[in-house]
């Protein structure tokens, strides 16, 4: 076996494991093919998932950012999520009808050979994160600031312009 600094590719499941646990997150299997963490973030503590699909070789990776949205606000949130979609390039917002949950989720590709670097599982879980971060702020105008979702992301735009 080599050192630290080299790491085998693995399993996406395993991977994402390693990462989580780099990065000192609590983690735990759920069942064979699915993992789930906790992080914490700026704005929230994120539950991350992976769920690796072996018969697509897909491996799905979930964020959310422990925001519930009530019937009253949905119409707005769907909305913000429209215009919150278009600025992005990997991964999407929804909301999940049923809890009323919001999930930022994404899919790669894995292949034929059914294993993910130690990077792969870093890009994804960060980009992930990021995404969470960026648009919290959104959702929280939306619910809770009184703004319409069009003012909501011009802020919350604008107040992250400089952190690039």
């Amino acid at each position: 076996m080599g050192d630290s600094d080299e790491r085998d590719d693995g399993a996406p499941i395993e991977m994402l494991e390693q990462y989580f646990e780099a990065r000192g997150w609590a983690c735990e299997r759920a069942g064979e093919g699915e993992i789930i963490a906790s992080a914490t973030g700026s704005w929230a503590q994120y539950e991350l998932r992976g769920v690796w699909r072996q018969d697509d070789q897909v491996l799905q990776f979930l964020a959310f950012p422990d925001i519930k949205v009530g019937a009253e606000k949905r119409a707005a949130i769907y909305e913000a999520i429209g215009l919150i979609n278009e600025q992005l390039w990997l991964g999407h917002f929804e909301l999940w009808s049923g809890s009323g949950l919001i999930v930022f989720r994404h899919a790669a590709l894995v292949g034929d050979n059914e294993t993910m670097s130690f990077e792969q599982a870093e890009a994804i879980s960060e980009a992930a994160i990021e995404e969470c971060e960026r648009f919290y702020p959104v959702f929280q105008f939306v619910l809770w600031g009184g703004k319409s979702p069009t003012e909501a992301i011009s802020a919350a735009l604008i107040d992250t312009a400089g952190e690039a």
